[in-house]
């Protein structure tokens, strides 16, 4: 039986109504592809704990969360089971600083499928995407 892993995500939008996005470095399971910066829940931790965590410990600076999920997603990869719970939030101290990934970079939500995302953190991509059209 596979692993279930329970992670966090953080969606990170800046005054510029922008999103942080995060390259995962070549020494990372699932390598070069785009994710949502975050990661694992720790036993006996609650999910924005862990995130505020795991922001503090990735990227060096200090996020508020809005203390409600915007996107709760099982997917299962070849060797493991990944529950990615993504959570908007902002930065209240610090910038972000890639310490662990390759790369960040912000992009307004309707460039956010230029990129190459991991597949557990596409269904958040399109919820963004599509959460600020308004349908006639």
């Amino acid at each position: 039986m596979k692993k279930l892993i329970k992670v966090v995500a953080a969606i990170i939008e800046n005054e510029e109504k922008e999103i942080l996005c995060a390259l995962r470095s070549p020494e990372m399971a699932l390598p070069n592809m785009w994710e949502f910066p975050g990661g694992k829940v720790e036993k006996g931790e609650d999910i924005f704990s862990a995130l505020q965590r795991e922001i503090e410990e990735e990227l060096e600076c200090k996020i508020e969360t809005n203390s409600e999920v915007f996107n709760d997603h099982t997917h299962e990869y070849e060797t493991f089971i990944i529950n990615l719970i993504s959570i908007k939030c902002r930065i209240v101290s610090g910038t972000p600083i890639a310490s662990e990934h390759s790369k960040l970079i912000w992009l307004k939500r309707e460039n956010l499928d230029s990129l190459k995302w991991a597949p557990a953190d596409i269904p958040a991509v399109d919820q963004l995407i599509h959460e600020n059209i308004v349908f006639s």
